[in-house]
């Protein structure tokens, strides 16, 4: 087995595994957040929170799958080091910036929600009165 072997198997251990922790724990720690950005709807909140870790995985595995072939092979054993600590930095750095924009688009699905409930509990109702029309 020479070096650019050793280092695809390292970098897609080590992806790959990162990939699957970072996602189970989005996956379970952020299931209040998205319930509370549906108005705690369970039903919505829980569906939504499954279709975006099976998104993450595809696009998170598909990224990592694409750059394997990227930047120049290892050829020493010192090589396969900064190969993978770079590559596997550019996929942390990835992993993040997912996050980081579906947290900024739920906190604003949470705001715009809790803006239309307290607008709904502020609209002005408009009196009836018993004795409309009984001139």
């Amino acid at each position: 087995m020479d070096f650019t072997t050793i280092g695809y198997v390292i970098y897609l251990t080590l992806s790959i595994s990162i990939t699957v922790w970072v996602a189970q724990t989005l996956f379970k720690n952020g299931r209040i957040f998205i319930v509370d950005a549906f108005s705690g709807n369970q039903q919505m909140g829980d569906a939504v929170n499954h279709l975006l870790l099976v998104g993450f995985y595809l696009i998170n595995i598909g990224f990592i799958a694409i750059f394997l072939r990227f930047g120049e092979r290892p050829q020493t054993l010192q090589e396969v080091f900064e190969y993978n600590a770079t590559k596997i930095g550019i996929v942390l750095f990835f992993l993040g910036l997912a996050h980081f924009f579906n947290i900024f688009n739920f906190a604003r699905i949470r705001r715009k929600s809790k803006a239309s409930k307290s607008s709904a509990a502020e609209a002005p109702t408009v009196p009836v009165l018993a004795n409309q029309g009984a001139e």
